[in-house]
């Protein structure tokens, strides 16, 4: 049985954001914004017995591999874990969160 993510959604099944989130995406995807992205593709090994698994994997309109954190809120933990491995590695990562009036973006400056 796989381990839940916080009180109510299990490991590799989006949440109600996740999902509105995907829309989004695929509504961008559709109209040539961005070319790809998959929900939970890959896991980033930020040190021993530690991994970090971004929600999203993006390919921009430029080529570029974007991970898309999206959150209801955010703990402590998760902020770490995306900071972290904006420091290690070549990508953008952007912290995601649902507003009353759409989305709100947080990206983290390049470090590598």
């Amino acid at each position: 049985m796989p381990k839940a993510r916080g009180p109510y959604t299990p490991v590799g099944r989006m949440n109600k954001t996740e999902a509105a989130y995907a829309g989004l995406l695929e509504d961008q995807r559709r109209t040539g914004v961005i070319k790809w992205w998959a929900y939970e593709p890959c896991k980033l090994r930020l040190a021993d017995k530690t991994t970090y698994t971004p929600d999203f994997m993006v390919v921009d309109g430029n080529d570029e591999i974007e991970f898309h954190e999206v959150k209801g809120f955010w703990r402590d933990d998760a902020r770490a874990k995306i900071k972290i491995a904006n420091e290690l590695f070549p990508f953008r990562f952007l912290a995601v969160t649902k507003s009353k009036t759409g989305w709100d973006y947080e990206e983290f400056p390049r470090h590598v």
